[in-house]
């Protein structure tokens, strides 16, 4: 049994170009002149997309569709103004699923920086509309570092920041520190999340101040050739593979093996961990979900210990059936997917084991 797909199909039609006019008494800024985070190509059809160009002629057409969500892309920025807008043209007029806010789906999320250094959280777009602004009104004087991270289950046309007259502004270039690289399924995506910072790769990316290339495709992370392909083509500080919440054993035993020969082959230092899938939060009272997961389990050790005794494969690492959500079974919205709670639960489990891997 599968993980429910929250696969949704997008119109595929080019943004217009977008037009930044100076209003009066406002500076209006666009990101793309300094650069979008969580990106691993900047080849990509559309600006705000999560996979290069030429990988609509290789990856299936869902795949596709969900590379344009903008999942885990962030903006960075530094001001003092005491008034920010950030204006939203969203590419889907879908803003919500019936298990996850709009907030979360198309929403725009602000954090900053405080005088210790720390990420904290400012605010959360509320689309109505497929256009939107996010007013950020009375900020506390003094600048500092923002970061803007983009909808989880939507795809951003056009944005735009606009800051008080004479306030100070620096767009802040996405970080060259190799980042750590999550190929995963809807929960990598962010599902359900009730704002894109709240995903658990966004969560541990702030906790390790480390920048992370979210390539979580709702319902199809399927450790297919063609995707490690493209990985392989990346340079991340460690690879984490999270699929199998959509796989079944024979899938994964097909697929595990030949996917880190793949990155093996073109990184052959870099890190890579496998991840078993999670429970579902109520699967003790279902014993098919129990099954499953076990089975999908047994199949990733058994490839794994295949990598590692019978073909000496150095640098693999395991992430046991760990309680991702916790052990209280109040960690999803529908047994599957995390809530806010289980995306804090799910990063503390990620964190412990990868801090180690990326310390210099």
């Amino acid at each position: 049994m599968q993980a429910p797909s929250l696969t949704r199909r997008h119109v595929l039609a080019l943004p217009s170009a977008l037009a930044l006019p100076r209003l009066q008494g406002r500076d209006v800024h666009d990101p793309l002149t300094w650069g979008v985070g969580g990106k691993g190509w900047s080849d990509t059809a559309r600006p705000y997309a999560r996979l290069p160009r030429k990988a609509e002629k290789v990856v299936r057409d869902v795949v596709w569709n969900l590379a344009q969500d903008s999942a885990g892309l962030t903006v960075g920025f530094e001001t003092d103004s005491t008034a920010i807008d950030i204006t939203v043209t969203l590419r889907s007029g879908q803003l919500d699923m019936v298990h996850m806010p709009a907030t979360g789906v198309s929403g725009v999320d602000v954090y900053a920086r405080n005088e210790e250094g720390a990420w904290r959280w400012v605010a959360c777009g509320q689309p109505r509309a497929q256009s939107y602004t996010l007013s950020l009104k009375g900020l506390r004087p003094g600048r500092r570092e923002y970061r803007l991270y983009l909808p989880l289950y939507n795809g951003v046309d056009e944005l735009a920041i606009e800051t008080g007259p004479g306030a100070h502004f620096k767009g802040l270039a996405p970080s060259t520190e190799k980042p750590i690289l999550i190929y995963g399924t809807s929960i990598a995506q962010g599902a359900c999340a009730s704002r894109p910072g709240m995903a658990w790769p966004a969560i541990l990316g702030r906790r390790l101040d480390r920048p992370v290339l979210n390539l979580g495709f709702s319902g199809n992370g399927k450790m297919e050739g063609e995707v490690a392909a493209l990985l392989a083509e990346l340079d991340p500080a460690l690879y984490v593979i999270d699929c199998l919440p959509n796989m079944n054993a024979p899938l994964v035993t097909e697929r595990a093996a030949p996917l880190v020969r793949t990155l093996r082959s073109a990184r052959p230092k870099t890190p890579i961990f496998l991840v078993e899938d999670r429970r579902f939060s109520n699967s003790s009272w279902y014993p098919s979900r129990e099954e499953h997961h076990s089975g999908n389990h047994a199949a990733l050790r058994e490839a794994y210990r295949l990598l590692r005794e019978d073909e000496g494969v150095r640098g693999l690492h395991y992430v046991e059936d760990a309680p991702f959500m916790g052990p209280d079974g109040e960690g999803a919205v529908d047994g599957s997917h995390p809530s806010d709670l289980g995306m804090m639960r799910w990063a503390d489990v990620m964190a412990l084991r990868l801090q180690p891997f990326l310390e210099d």
